[in-house]
């Protein structure tokens, strides 16, 4: 994958229904429709997966969503976004909220698992986990159960030659202290990146 690559256009799509409003990124690249076929079926996919997920089709007339993105890198070719979805059931005590990340390379339209980022035979799992705990012994993130070390699907994105890994709302905290991040430098891990996924290029200095 070659990191000499212009950022793809992105157009802000939206779905309205009676008390939902989500938008929703829509990719443009007129040189490599398949990928961004590919990759807006990704993405709306999720987006309609996270709906369903938040209970909104079982109860529309009680269940208000609110739903936008946000674009963490642009480059390279690599495009790394969220899908944040709030929901809010009427007389709950609060509302909750849903972040779900997808990381593409976007010359092939493939979405990146956390596993696929670093060479197969590296321990990556004990790597990250010991760095995400290192963390969060230095930052005193108080936790609701002891830390277990990340999952293989574990939810990241990649913004500003980082790896940020990040947990949901109640899967490692209290509720108040909302979604904990963990961003991790690619030169500190970079002796197990995968040079060809998508932390390979962010290696590279320009």
């Amino acid at each position: 994958m070659s990191f000499i690559k212009l950022p793809v256009q992105i157009i802000v799509r939206k779905i309205t229904m009676p008390n939902l409003e989500v938008t929703y990124p829509f990719v443009v690249d007129e040189e490599n429709p398949g990928a961004m076929q590919k990759i807006n079926s990704s993405i709306l996919n999720k987006v309609k997966e996270l709906i369903k997920e938040q209970g909104y089709y079982q109860n529309p007339k009680e269940t208000q969503v609110d739903g936008y993105f946000e674009i963490k890198t642009n480059e390279r070719g690599v495009l790394s976004l969220s899908i944040i979805n709030y929901t809010y059931v009427y007389h709950a005590a609060h509302g909750l909220t849903i972040i779900k990340s997808l990381n593409f390379n976007t010359e092939s339209g493939k979405n990146y698992e956390l596993s696929e980022l670093f060479k197969p035979e590296s321990d990556y799992k004990k790597i990250l986990s010991d760095i995400i705990e290192k963390q969060i012994k230095e930052r005193q993130i108080p936790l609701l159960d002891g830390f277990t070390g990340i999952k293989p699907d574990q939810d990241y994105y990649i913004a500003d030659k980082a790896l940020v890994v990040y947990y949901q709302l109640y899967d490692l905290t209290p509720y108040v202290y909302g979604f904990p991040q963990f961003p991790i430098s690619v030169y500190e891990i970079q002796d197990i990146i995968n040079e060809n996924g998508l932390l390979g290029v962010m290696l590279i200095n320009d």
